[in-house]
């Protein structure tokens, strides 16, 4: 990511309307919580991970990110996770959201 993306924002993000912003940012707010509590991959299946061992809610918020803004907002969101969260649970975040529209891990 630029430094110019990190002062102003990802240009799929600023592309927005407010309201889909507003509605991104919860998103993203919930993606990174989901990351710090539970990871975005399981050893195994159940409870919050399902069959695949993939967080039901991380794949929710992929597919709804995929709705708004496709592939790009997609990928300003992992770009955000990395930052958040550094490298291992973005790696993680690609399996989980594999085959979300256009995603591959």
């Amino acid at each position: 990511m630029s430094f110019l993306h990190t002062i102003f924002g990802h240009p799929a993000i600023r592309a927005l309307s407010s309201e889909q912003k507003r509605e991104v940012n919860h998103l993203l707010e919930n993606l990174v919580k989901i990351g710090q509590l539970d990871d975005y991959l399981s050893t195994s299946p159940g409870g919050q991970f399902d069959i695949r061992c993939h967080h039901v809610e991380a794949r929710r918020i992929g597919l709804k990110l995929h709705q708004i803004g496709g592939l790009e907002l997609m990928q300003a969101a992992r770009a955000h996770v990395n930052r958040k969260l550094k490298a291992v649970l973005a790696e993680h975040l690609d399996y989980c959201w594999q085959n979300i529209g256009e995603w591959k891990a």
